[in-house]
């Protein structure tokens, strides 16, 4: 998991690199279908990275509520097992009496 931190932590000082050396680019046209927009460099390049963490945590945010939620089941029945396999048999205890004189 730290890995990934140092790893996000390393794109995004890139970006930030990238954006102040490119802050004074012209602008470039952006065509999409009957589109046309005309925008810098460092917003297309904000916006692309925005939308591609958007679209990340989109797919990643479902599958972390399932785990989370199945991790607690999977915790509780851990508990109850134990509880079961560690709670003292009465049974066994009393037929041990029940033989002594």
């Amino acid at each position: 998991m730290q890995f990934f931190y140092w790893l996000v932590f390393a794109m995004v000082i890139g970006v930030a690199i990238f954006a102040i050396q490119n802050s004074s680019a012209p602008l470039i046209v952006i065509k999409v279908f009957f589109w046309r927009f005309e925008t810098s460099l460092l917003h297309t390049l904000l916006g692309s990275v925005g939308i591609g963490v958007l679209i990340t945590l989109f797919f990643w945010i479902p599958k972390a509520i399932k785990h989370s939620i199945r991790s607690k089941e999977l915790k509780k029945q851990i508990k109850n097992l134990e509880a079961v396999l560690y709670r003292p048999s009465t049974l066994g205890q009393e037929g041990i009496k029940a033989k002594e004189p």
